[in-house]
Formats: structure tokens, C-alpha cells, sequence
């Protein structure tokens, strides 16, 4: 039973510092200190630790010996980076999925929905939330768990966070270019997977 809670706890954390990062708590080049962290969470300093290595594994912080662990600088190039990676991620979770999702495209539709209230609040948090939560559902609909878990690995929530709230990468309505690529799984469009490619190169921030 332990493994499981650890893990828990570890995510926990992780999305702490994450939301600290994003907010503006920790701006770039601002140490992170783990032992305060792990006394402000009133939890030991292994799961910080834990939590702080994968952030670092996805170039979000970094450490160096005697300096401890400091908030990247991320530039807008940094950024830019992922996406042509998660792209192709994506166009293959595409062309996967698509007779699963040609049928039935629930998991997907909460998410279009959730977008078209966000885009009339100006939501930012919303509208990351269910733009990941779209894809994260159309990897997940591709049936591939190691698919899923590279996906998963390239940290998009983070990213896509940090390209709308630090550099402005808005589009003019989430929801309507989701729903977009809902018409065309269920149309079964045969392009589905370059769709989904360059809907998802469109998004990336311009240096």
C-alpha cells in the first residue's frame, strides 16, 4: 500500500511546484528550496525530492552542485521545442484512434464544452486544463500505453501553461478548433492524423 500513496503524494507536490512556477511564486532563476517546501507541505523531503528530479527531467528547473535547484529561464525557442515532438505523437494517436473515435467521441466532448465556457470567461486556467485534458483523451483513445506514457513524459500541461500565461500563445477560440477535430474524427476524415498535426504545430509559440 505504500508505493501507491508515495506516488500520490509525489504528483502532489509535483503540481505544487508547478502552480508556483506558472503563478509567478518562483520566477526564473529563483532557487527552490526543498526543505521548505517539504515544511510547508508538512511532508519529508524525499517526495520533494522525487517530485523536484522528474521537474527537472523535463527541463522545467535544474540544480547545480553548491547552487541547489533553480527555476529554469525558459524561452519561447525552449518552448517550442516540444511540439513538433508531441505533433507527431499526436498524428499517430490520430491515425490510431480514429475508427474508436469515428463511433464515439464522448471522452472527447466534455472537454469542447468545457472550452466554450472558458473561452467566454477568458479562463486561461480553464482553457489549459481542458486543452490538455482533449488531448491527453484523444492519446489515450489510441490504445497504446507506451504512446500514452511518452506523451505523457513530454510534460504538456506545464508547457501549454507556460506558453499561454508567460508568452500570450493565445488562440482565438479553443473550443471551436476542438470541435473542429471532433467533426473530422467523425467524419472520418482521412487526413485526421496531419489535421491533428498541424492543429497541434499551430499552437507552439513563435520565437
Amino acid at each position: 500500500m505504500t508505493a501507491p500513496v508515495i506516488h500520490s503524494l509525489r504528483d502532489q507536490i509535483r503540481e505544487h511546484i508547478v502552480d508556483g512556477i506558472v503563478s509567478g511564486r518562483w520566477k526564473p532563476g529563483e532557487r527552490i528550496v526543498e526543505r521548505r517546501i517539504a515544511v510547508e507541505l508538512e511532508v519529508s523531503q524525499t517526495p520533494v525530492r522525487e517530485a523536484l528530479r522528474e521537474l527537472e527531467s523535463l527541463r522545467l528547473i535544474e540544480s547545480a552542485p553548491n547552487k541547489g535547484v533553480r527555476v529554469r529561464n525558459i524561452s519561447a525557442a525552449d518552448l517550442e521545442e516540444s511540439y513538433p515532438v508531441r505533433a507527431g505523437l499526436e498524428q499517430i494517436a490520430a491515425e490510431l484512434a480514429a475508427a474508436r473515435l469515428a463511433v464515439d467521441c464522448t471522452a472527447l466532448e466534455p472537454h469542447v464544452s468545457a472550452l466554450y465556457e472558458a473561452d467566454r470567461a477568458a479562463d486561461g486556467t480553464g482553457q489549459v486544463r481542458h486543452t490538455v485534458a482533449f488531448h491527453r483523451e484523444l492519446v489515450r483513445a489510441a490504445g497504446n500505453s507506451v504512446l500514452l506514457h511518452t506523451w505523457e513524459g513530454l510534460g504538456i500541461e506545464v508547457f501549454t501553461a507556460l506558453s499561454i500565461r508567460w508568452l500570450g500563445t493565445r488562440q482565438q477560440s479553443y473550443a471551436e478548433e476542438h470541435e473542429a477535430l471532433v467533426a473530422a474524427f467523425r467524419a472520418r476524415d482521412p487526413q485526421i492524423g496531419p489535421l491533428v498535426k498541424q492543429h497541434v504545430l499551430g499552437c507552439a509559440p513563435r520565437p
